[in-house]
């Protein structure tokens, strides 16, 4: 493969793995409409970090420890399911309990750290379409991957911050329902 079309590959890769990415910060946005900036950031940052370490973990399962990645792989779908409906399922409750109040609490880091694994445990899967690359490429692959979700993220939030402010007491209903929504969505197609 030539580098122009490894390059391109790598976006590409990169923009397919950070949709559920997306749609999770779309819901933090709405969850929290008066967000700062180093928030966003640090959300942003989260699922871009998520989404590099786990195509290079799964590259390294891959070139190192095929048949224990082969044994893990079943259980993904599952895994990203069950993080998401508890995630999800808490905000949808919180929402529905809090309604009549406008101001939310901010999703904890512990949660934010769940929703990264959530989103990225299926970004394992990319070790073996990079399986054939150096180590360097992998890395850099891996960078660009997290670079491109990092940004798309930040639109999310943005975006969710945005139209959050709009809806105020549901946003807490809608992002629940995002969550658990994208949770069946990767359980079902995987």
């Amino acid at each position: 493969m030539n580098d122009a079309l490894w390059l391109l590959n790598s976006v590409f890769l990169g923009v397919g793995l950070a949709m559920d990415a997306f749609s999770v910060s779309l819901a933090n946005g709405l969850h929290e409409p008066g967000m700062r900036r180093s928030r966003i950031c640090l959300i942003a940052g989260t699922f871009g970090a998520f989404q590099a370490l786990m195509p290079l973990i799964g590259w390294f399962m891959v070139t190192v420890l095929l048949s224990v990645f082969k044994a893990f792989e079943p259980f993904i779908p599952w895994v990203a399911l069950i993080l998401l409906l508890l995630i999800g399922g808490k905000m949808l409750t919180e929402g529905i309990k809090n309604s009549e109040e406008t101001e939310k609490p901010a999703v904890s880091f512990g949660a934010l750290l769940l929703q990264g694994i959530a989103t990225s445990i299926d970004a394992l899967s990319v070790g073996f379409t990079i399986a054939e690359y150096s180590p360097a490429k992998a890395l850099i692959t891996a960078l660009i991957i997290g670079t491109v979700t990092f940004l798309i993220c930040m639109a999310g939030v943005l975006l969710g911050r945005k139209i959050g402010t709009r809806l105020a007491g549901k946003a807490s209903i809608l992002g629940g329902v995002i969550l658990i929504a994208i949770g069946i969505e990767i359980f079902l197609t995987h």
